[in-house]
């Protein structure tokens, strides 16, 4: 792969993802989890999971030039790691970093039937990725530079984000494009206590696309708000999503500095705001819009209709649907199809990319005349527009 025009560059958090297949349902999860207790449980599912592994392969299925750069430990879980990037593409585990001395990640992922996931991870060799990691010579020729969940990887965090900083910062200095997904750290762990909203003023300047889910980026901009609403509707808090904090969520990203935010929203689709200024699209680099289309925009797109099988990757596989969108030059309406359109593909099965198909089989998809979830949130003032197939914003502007 190095030998190949790399356009697309994923670097970040990966894993291994050890899932057991629980058969039955408990009735209360306190009766799976008893203390001497036997569980008679299946075979369990090996996949790689984090940023770099979703995102990085969907981009590939699309048909994407990318190349992987996550750190994994000379350990049989790192190993077990580049054999699966192998498996899913000739080339995809060669720009990985393996270092000698430390454990790669795992997560073990307790998913009993009829009840929402548990996590058991160990965030091992991306607590010490750092900007040094990412060669420079292979940022040579590259377009867009994605990186992803830095509140999982202690060195990005910590220090008020100086090291990602730098990171995003040297990626810009090449004219590459930069992309930026985040994740939601433990409340309790040092991440969850690092200062999110110090964290993005610093970053945020040197981020193009800022892609959080609304969770995330109400966790770190907002954590009274989070726990309020946390509290008050538990794992339901996206249906308690109005316009209105949207548009002040996003004006506060773009006042600090990036370009193009869109903010996952689940089964309720995605929301992106652009900057109004224009010397901020030109400064984008390799990726930068064209189109005066993508100025001064608030939009809204719904899901499609599908047959849910697993979310896995859902997130980072509606990432991958935009980045593809935005490499290929496309209007920003597009770029909101292409997102949801490839994340509607992935949950059509169980893992978190297989259901991510060849980008012609999507536009196909979509050509046809793919039907929308209805959409469900409380957005007043705003209009659906139906030449565009999608709802535009009381900040959207005038005209296209």
């Amino acid at each position: 792969m190095s030998k190949q025009k790399t356009d697309v560059v994923v670097a970040g958090h990966i894993c291994l993802d050890i899932i057991p297949t629980i058969r039955h349902q408990p009735s209360d999860l306190n009766k799976l989890f008893v203390p001497g207790k036997l569980v008679d449980v299946g075979a369990a599912l090996t996949a790689t999971g984090g940023a770099v592994s979703n995102t990085g392969i969907a981009l590939h299925r699309l048909g994407a030039s990318v190349r992987l750069m996550g750190k994994v430990g000379k350990d049989q879980f790192g190993q077990a790691i580049l054999n699966l990037l192998q498996e899913s593409g000739s080339g995809l585990s060669d720009g990985m970093i393996v270092t000698e001395g430390e454990n790669s990640s795992y997560t073990v992922v307790i998913s009993p039937p009829g009840f929402d996931r548990v996590f058991l991870h160990h965030t091992g060799t991306n607590d010490t990725f750092e900007s040094k990691d990412v060669d420079s010579e292979k940022l040579e020729g590259v377009r867009l530079f994605h990186f992803g969940y830095p509140p999982l990887m202690r060195k990005m965090y910590t220090n008020d984000g100086t090291e990602l900083e730098a990171l995003l910062r040297r990626v810009k200095s090449f004219g590459i494009t930069t992309s930026l997904d985040l994740a939601k750290p433990d409340p309790d762990s040092d991440a969850g206590q690092a200062d999110w909203t110090g964290i993005l003023q610093r970053i945020l300047p040197h981020t193009d696309l800022f892609l959080p889910s609304f969770e995330e980026v109400l966790y770190m901009l907002d954590p009274a708000e989070f726990e309020k609403l946390e509290d008050q509707y538990g794992s339901r808090m996206l249906s308690a999503i109005y316009g209105a904090t949207l548009s002040s969520l996003a004006d506060r990203l773009i006042g600090l500095g990036a370009a193009v935010v869109a903010i996952k929203l689940g089964e309720h689709g995605l929301y992106m705001r652009t900057t109004a200024r224009q010397e901020r699209i030109q400064a984008m680099g390799a990726c930068a819009p064209s189109s005066s289309a993508w100025l001064g925009r608030e939009l809204l797109i719904p899901c499609y209709h599908v047959q849910v099988v697993g979310t896995t990757g859902a997130g980072d596989c509606t990432i991958a649907g935009f980045l593809t969108a935005i490499l290929k030059g496309l209007e920003p309406q597009q770029a909101l199809h292409s997102a949801v359109a490839v994340g509607a593909c992935n949950v059509e099965q169980a893992d978190a990319t297989s259901g991510v198909p060849k980008w012609e089989a999507v536009e196909k998809r979509l050509a046809q005349g793919w039907r929308q979830r209805e959409q469900l949130l409380e957005l007043t003032d705003w209009q659906y527009d139906d030449l565009l197939g999608l709802w535009r914003g009381p900040e959207d502007r005038n005209g296209l």
